[in-house]
């Protein structure tokens, strides 16, 4: 099993509706931006991709709230996700949402679950 965790970071890296965590999947034969972030109290990860164009979504590098710290915004197009599921909410997005990832936090570490997450 420990073959198909990959950790990501320490538990303590994600804050609640904070700074997003970045790294990097291997999808395609290409390393692809991804992001962790923490909302009411679980950990979320997606491709850091907005659903219109492929574009990061951070305006800062880890900044993926907006100013509410209720949703997930584009900082190109203003498209706003869930941040429990990366559903569009509303935007440019046309009802597309975010790729997620599977991570688990085990013991104060945030893994990317491997076996789930194939390219």
């Amino acid at each position: 099993m420990a073959e198909e965790l990959r950790l990501i970071c320490a538990s303590h890296e994600v804050v609640e509706v904070g700074k997003g965590f970045r790294f990097t999947i291997r999808r395609h034969q290409r390393d692809v931006p991804a992001f962790v972030i923490r909302y009411k109290g679980g950990v979320y990860a997606y491709l850091n991709e907005c659903a219109h164009v492929p574009a990061e979504l951070d305006w800062q590098p880890g900044e993926f709230f907006d100013n509410s710290k209720l949703y997930l915004i584009c900082s190109i197009h203003g498209a706003l996700y869930a941040p429990e599921s990366g559903r569009c909410l509303g935007g440019r997005c046309q009802g597309k949402g975010l790729k997620p990832l599977r991570v688990r936090e085990i013991a104060g570490l945030i893994y990317l679950d491997q076996q789930n997450n194939h390219g």
